[in-house]
Formats: C-alpha cells, sequence, structure tokens
C-alpha cells in the first residue's frame, strides 16, 4: 500500500483573534507547543509518510511563508489555493494530483492545527483506518471517543459493522447542544475528527456520483480553472452525507481541535493552580486561567477562569465561554482593532 498525505493549512483562525491574522494565522503560531503547529503536524506523519509524499494545501497570502517553514517539502507539493472553495474542493484536487502520480494510493487528510497528545497511536490509528479503506474500498473518516459531551463538535453515529474494526457510518450529526451531545455519547456515538482516508481513486468517483458542486470542474486541467468551477462546499456534506460507502475507525489518541482560546487550555502545559501559560505571564493566587503573552509581561492576581491575551498593544479580557463567541466581538469593534494585520 503507498500512503500519501495531505495536511489542509489555509484558514484564517480568526477564532483565536488576536493573536491569529490573515497573514500569520493559528497554524503557524507556536499554540500548543514551541513549534508552529503546521510544523508539528509535518513532523506526526513524517515517520509513517516521506515528505515526497506529503502535500500542504494552504491559501496563495500563506504560500511563501509554508515554504519557508518546511523547506524539506517539494516545491510541487505546496498547493495554493486561488480562492476559498471549501474542503470538498481541496481534497479533489488532492486526490487528482495523488492519483495522477501515483495510481492506486491511499490519500491520508488531516488538518494543520490540531493537538495530538499520543503521535504513536495516531498513526496507528491513520494504518487501520488505511487498511480498512484499501480492504473494503470504502471512505473512511476517523471518530474520536468522547472524553466529554462538547457541543463544539460534530458527530458520528456507527453503523453496521464492517472488517477491520470498523463500522458503517449511519449518519453525521451536526454540533448538538450539550444535553444532547451527553445523550449521543450514551448512545455509542464518536466524535467527527475531519481526519479521513481514501483511496484516491474512490474518491474522486465519489465525488463524481454525489458531489455536483465539485464534479462540474473536476476535468478542468488547470488549478485555477477547477477552483473557478467549483461551488464551495464541505467534504462532510458534499461527498461523505450522500455516498453509501463510508465507514468510521475510532480513535483514542488525545485529539483535540484547538477551536477556541478555551481549547488552548486543555493542551497547554498547566501549572500548580491550573493555569495554561504562553510568554512572560505570571499567576500569583490565580486559578485556571488562559493567559497569552506575545511581548509584554502579564500579571494575573487574585482572577480565576479568565481568557486574557496580549500582543502589539492590544489586550483582550475575556472568559473561556465567550472566547467560543469572538465573532460576535469582531462584528462590534472598530476596524482599527478588528483589521489588525
Amino acid at each position: 500500500m503507498s500512503l500519501w498525505a495531505v495536511i489542509l493549512a489555509g484558514g484564517v483562525g480568526s477564532r483565536f483573534w488576536p493573536i491569529s491574522t490573515p497573514s500569520l494565522p493559528k497554524q503557524l503560531l507556536p499554540l500548543v507547543t514551541d513549534a508552529p503547529m503546521l510544523r508539528d503536524a509535518v513532523e506526526r506523519l513524517l515517520p509513517l509518510v516521506p515528505a515526497e509524499r506529503l502535500l500542504i494545501l494552504t491559501n496563495e497570502l500563506l504560500a511563501p511563508q509554508v515554504a519557508a517553514l518546511l523547506p524539506e517539502l517539494p516545491a510541487a507539493n505546496l498547493i495554493a489555493e486561488p480562492r476559498p472553495a471549501g474542503t470538498a474542493a481541496a481534497l479533489t484536487w488532492a486526490s487528482r494530483l495523488v492519483a495522477a502520480r501515483d495510481p492506486g494510493a491511499t490519500l491520508i487528510s488531516v488538518h494543520a492545527d490540531w493537538a495530538i497528545a499520543d503521535p504513536e497511536g495516531f498513526r496507528t490509528t491513520l494504518l487501520r483506518a488505511a487498511n480498512v479503506a484499501t480492504s473494503e474500498d470504502v471512505l473512511v473518516t476517523v471518530g474520536i471517543s468522547p472524553s466529554r459531551p462538547d457541543p463544539g463538535f460534530g458527530y458520528i453515529e456507527p453503523g453496521g459493522a464492517i472488517g477491520g474494526a470498523a463500522q458503517r457510518v449511519a449518519r453525521f450529526l451536526e454540533k448538538p447542544d450539550r444535553t444532547r451531545a451527553a445523550a449521543l455519547i450514551e448512545r455509542g456515538c464518536l466524535w467527527n475528527s475531519g481526519i479521513f482516508v481514501w483511496q484516491a481513486s474512490r474518491f474522486l468517483s465519489e465525488v463524481r456520483a454525489h458531489c455536483s458542486e465539485v464534479a462540474r470542474a473536476i476535468d478542468e486541467p488547470t488549478l485555477t480553472g477547477f477552483f473557478a468551477g467549483v461551488q464551495s462546499i464541505s467534504v462532510d456534506v458534499g461527498v461523505l452525507e450522500r455516498s453509501d460507502r463510508v465507514a468510521v475507525v475510532p480513535g483514542s489518541f488525545g485529539w483535540d481541535d484547538v477551536g477556541t482560546w478555551a481549547a488552548l487550555g486543555r493542551v497547554r502545559p498547566h501549572d500548580a493552580a491550573n493555569n495554561a501559560l504562553h510568554g512572560d505571564v505570571t499567576a500569583v493566587r490565580a486559578s485556571g486561567n488562559v493567559a497569552f503573552s506575545a511581548g509584554p509581561s502579564v500579571v494575573l492576581y487574585g482572577v480565576n477562569d479568565l481568557v486574557v491575551v496580549t500582543i502589539d498593544g492590544l489586550t483582550v479580557v475575556t472568559t473561556p465561554e465567550a472566547s467560543a463567541d469572538l465573532k460576535t466581538l469582531l462584528d462590534a469593534l472598530p476596524p482599527r482593532l478588528r483589521d489588525r494585520a
């Protein structure tokens, strides 16, 4: 089995404002470790997939920074999308490239902005998923065993068993409220991680059969022509929810989407008082805080359960709950604050 991988690294990461900006989004920042998140994502995959079989999909603005961060990546493996068009289009283009270079190859798709506590367990799960994708001729998603009823994630309801400890996907469920999330976990549902594995040729067949939004341009020979011709849609909605060839492989390797400042508090190292601190931050008689300083000294004294972020003369103080809805804040801010590059 010939394994390839694609890392999706083109997002803006607006939920990590003000640190994350369009010109320097969260996947290029050292949020979880001392290395940028994209660098961490590459290092997790290299023991499984060599650099010559690794693709990075990003946008035109970020491509030079990504190339500088990943000097081992062949230039032809860095794809700069001319416009955002959703994950269905991005993964169709990646699958086209892989199928053309290596017919019969199996493709792993991951995002650049995840935290993975157990990289070896992650790779073991990917291999198991790849074996299922190949032997059963299905599109495989990795479902994470939930550790809490989290309304921030989508869920997968497993169906009947197939080979390799996999199950058919009965249905995908959009982000529920906390009460419904708890009920879904009781029924054996899994978090939808966004980790996918498939034979490139099989995925392209499913796009042609089920995703007219992308299939209309699937034979366009150029990157620009392809992205100009597709309609934006996610791979979950455009392909996986419409196909009857979708299976789920369970995984438990400390995965976290790291989608909000509160999530960062789950994956960063903590001090004795459960504070997750980055940069020049001192906490005294303070607990449960997430604080990120990109330069200035910050002192937390006698406060609990806050999110404090400071960079370039701007300081944001909020709560973990409110930090999940930064869009409301950004919409209310004057442009001089909101549009800081």
